[in-house]
């Protein structure tokens, strides 16, 4: 179990690539325990979090910002330590000099699911603000699929043979996150 003074530091720790050779994330974090950093594909820091199931975390960030997760760091824990595992993210941050920018000014589109209604296209909006009700929801509905259909060949390009299920009933809502 990590405590204060065995945090590993960021440097430390192996790379591992997001989406293996198999087209797959990495497996072994599934229902572990952990801090987890995600970056870029120039291993440039974008991200620091941490998790009760750190698979399902991962999988769901490569969702939401697919051109910002090529690469992995993880420290994982034994019992789940809200303390521990802040103080694990606090001392990354630290030893990066710097918030990356998916823990200050972008950490929504990190962690919030996916708002489509600013991803709309001109006509799309246009077409939406014409609409009342139910038919509302409807296009909100076709625009988040467009969206879904983009990110699922954005990943299916980077190798990635994962099934990725978004919950359907946040579609109305303009909404898209995993299921």
């Amino acid at each position: 179990m990590t405590t204060q003074a065995e945090i590993p530091t960021l440097a430390s720790l192996d790379s591992i690539s997001y989406i293996n050779e198999q087209g797959q994330l990495p497996e072994t974090f599934q229902g572990k325990i952990g801090v987890y950093a995600i970056f870029d594909r120039d291993q440039v820091l974008q991200y620091i979090g941490y998790s009760r199931d750190i698979y399902l975390s991962l999988k769901q960030h490569l969702v939401r910002q697919p051109q910002s997760c090529y690469w992995i760091k993880v420290q994982t824990i034994e019992r789940p330590s809200r303390t521990i595992l802040e103080e694990i993210r606090q001392a990354w941050i630290a030893e990066n000099g710097s918030i990356p920018a998916g823990n200050s000014e972008q950490s929504e589109q990190w962690n919030q699911p996916i708002n489509v209604k600013p991803l709309m296209t001109d006509e799309e909006n246009n077409t939406y603000n014409n609409l009342d009700g139910i038919d509302q929801e409807k296009h909100l509905r076709q625009v988040a699929r467009r969206i879904e259909s983009q990110i699922l060949e954005l990943l299916k390009a980077r190798g990635l043979q994962e099934e990725i299920r978004f919950n359907p009933k946040l579609k109305t809502d303009g909404l898209l996150d995993l299921k």
